[in-house]
């Protein structure tokens, strides 16, 4: 999911929500990533067996891959290898970039969360990550905020780094513009896709709209 430098600018990182039963969502996932282009699903699941896990990504992964889109697991390092899956993404309150990467190998994708922190980001760098993720920008409804963060934290990386840069938190549409301009390569989403009172295809269009805009400006 990586963007090289002949790929296109910012792009969208689509998270599902952390509750979902994945036969019904997968249709919604499949009109999502059908509405307009998507680099990447990140499967984000909490409080739940590995069973639940491993069912959830043998429904929605094929969704995602057949249409050439990055399948990632968010925390989960240790199932990435064995589901046939894309990537991990992890926090820093779960397994360690480094350790992460040993059990990817080489070439799957490694996402870290670096909340605001530019030394955090560097070590990500540093031990094998993919992407560094940078947030939150706006209030979530997803996660509790405690600090916004201002984009020149992506303006800063973009300029200092050729390793891609995420943003998320509570992004939508209506106020991606500076992130896209900042220099983010993926603004990550929840609630503007899935709770698009249009469906999920609506979401999607609707932010590669605005960030299509974004870059015109």
């Amino acid at each position: 999911m990586v963007d090289g430098p002949d790929s296109p600018g910012c792009r969208v990182y689509l998270i599902t929500p952390p509750a979902l039963d994945p036969v019904p969502f997968a249709d919604r996932l499949a009109a999502a990533l059908d509405g307009d282009d998507v680099a990447a699903v990140q499967l984000r699941l909490k409080d739940v067996d590995d069973a639940t896990w491993r069912r959830a990504i043998d429904v929605l992964r094929p969704v995602a891959q057949s249409r050439g889109v990055a399948f990632l697991l968010n925390d989960r390092a240790d199932l990435v290898v064995g589901t046939g899956c894309d990537g991990v993404h992890v926090g820093q309150d779960d397994m360690p970039a480094a350790a992460a990467r040993t059990l990817l190998g080489p070439d799957l994708t490694l996402g870290v969360t670096c909340k605001g922190s530019r030394d955090l980001a560097l070590r990500a760098g540093e031990d094998g990550a993919d992407y560094v993720a940078f947030g939150a920008f706006y209030p979530s409804t997803t996660k509790q905020v405690t600090a916004l963060l201002d984009p020149d934290i992506l303006a800063w990386w973009s300029e200092m780094m050729e390793l891609p840069c995420c943003a998320i938190g509570g992004i939508t549409p209506e106020n991606c513009a500076p992130l896209v301009r900042a220099g983010a390569d993926f603004l990550a989403v929840v609630g503007c896709v899935w709770n698009h009172p249009d469906g999920p295809a609506a979401g999607v269009k609707a932010l590669n709209s605005a960030i299509e805009a974004a870059c015109a400006q």
